[in-house]
């Protein structure tokens, strides 16, 4: 029988005054707005709802859905007031100052690599957790069995060389010397940052490059490497944006799995990812994978940026696929 699985849900509502504050509040500090503080990290068109909705709707077996903010609550939340308890209650806030215990000092926060790293800490999880970003949802049932397999985690992505390894990069590295140009700086990149926890994990040659999905993870691995390497936590928890020298939490609790032999690999196959693109295309792509079988998530970045007319479309989408909210509880008579 498969244990209890809980899902995280990272979530922020950046139009909020006192979220626009703190960051403008500390980006004084550093005087310039890098890259990592662009509105669009930030900025939030409802997508946390068709987050949830899809979860209720396409992964019942999934316990608890925990929702970690700054101090925010989204609408959805007081919207389940109104719901049957036991729907209801399946929804937990979770706020950073409980899992940034002892790191106070680095909040407020504005880094999803920082608060990834502590999502462990959320009291109560379960030992198996499926991770969400705000703008991932499910948009077909999936069982169990499509995240763990006998408590182990099922990840979806493909083996790749490790960056420092490859011929391109010491190419690029050695022509930068020969012309004396200074290093480029570090930048917050993905694969980047997948590959640093692998190699903290004990990767010395390949990696696992997991692209735009839910992520499996068990509790215990996390934990118990981070008790051994209290420093590592401290350093990736410490940056309040996204820093290039960062390394990816998820990619870690993955490799240390793979390190164990308790993970599951499969093609990374399953996802219908998206940014603002025409709304033609945008459509015809999201109507494609709502009949094929073998897409069952979705990931649609920065839909903020698309145009009103896109936004909708896509919104009238989700909720064709995912549907509204739960019913709500019957009034009394």
């Amino acid at each position: 029988m498969q244990d209890a699985i809980d899902a995280v849900v990272l979530w922020v509502d950046g139009s909020d005054p006192d979220h626009r504050a703190k960051l403008e509040q500390y980006l004084a500090t550093i005087g310039r707005r890098p890259d990592a503080a662009r509105p669009t990290r930030f900025l939030s068109v409802g997508e946390i709802d068709h987050c949830i909705r899809s979860i209720l709707r396409f992964a019942p077996y999934v316990r608890r859905i925990h929702v970690v903010t700054d101090d925010q609550t989204p609408e959805i939340f007081k919207r389940a007031m109104d719901w049957e308890p036991a729907m209801r209650d399946r929804l937990v806030l979770v706020d950073h100052r409980e899992i940034f215990a002892g790191f106070e000092s680095y909040l407020p926060t504005f880094n999803s690599l920082a608060i990834e790293s502590v999502i462990h800490r959320i009291p109560g999880l379960s030992e198996h957790f499926v991770y969400f970003n705000d703008d991932f949802m499910l948009i077909k049932p999936v069982e169990a069995s499509g995240f763990f397999r006998a408590g182990r985690p099922v990840l979806h992505g493909r083996f790749d060389t490790l960056p420092e390894l490859q011929r391109t990069r010491r190419l690029r590295a050695w022509w930068r010397r020969l012309v004396r140009t200074p290093p480029e700086s570090l930048r917050a990149s993905n694969r980047e940052a997948q590959a640093l926890g692998a190699r903290l994990a004990g990767a010395d040659r390949r990696f696992l490059l997991v692209g735009h999905n839910p992520y499996p993870l068990r509790r215990s691995l996390i934990e118990r490497f981070f008790a051994d390497h209290p420093d590592m936590l401290e350093r990736n928890v410490s940056y309040r944006l996204r820093d290039g020298a960062q390394f990816a939490p998820t990619s870690l609790g993955h490799h240390l799995a793979l390190q164990a032999d308790a993970a599951i690999v499969e093609p990374d196959d399953r996802c219908l990812y998206l940014k603002p693109a025409s709304r033609a295309r945008m459509l015809q792509r999201m109507e494609k994978a709502r009949h094929q079988p073998k897409t069952t998530f979705a990931c649609i970045q920065s839909l903020d940026e698309a145009p009103p007319d896109t936004q909708r479309a896509v919104t009238d989408w989700l909720v064709q696929v995912i549907g509204q909210d739960p019913a709500a509880t019957p009034t009394p008579a």
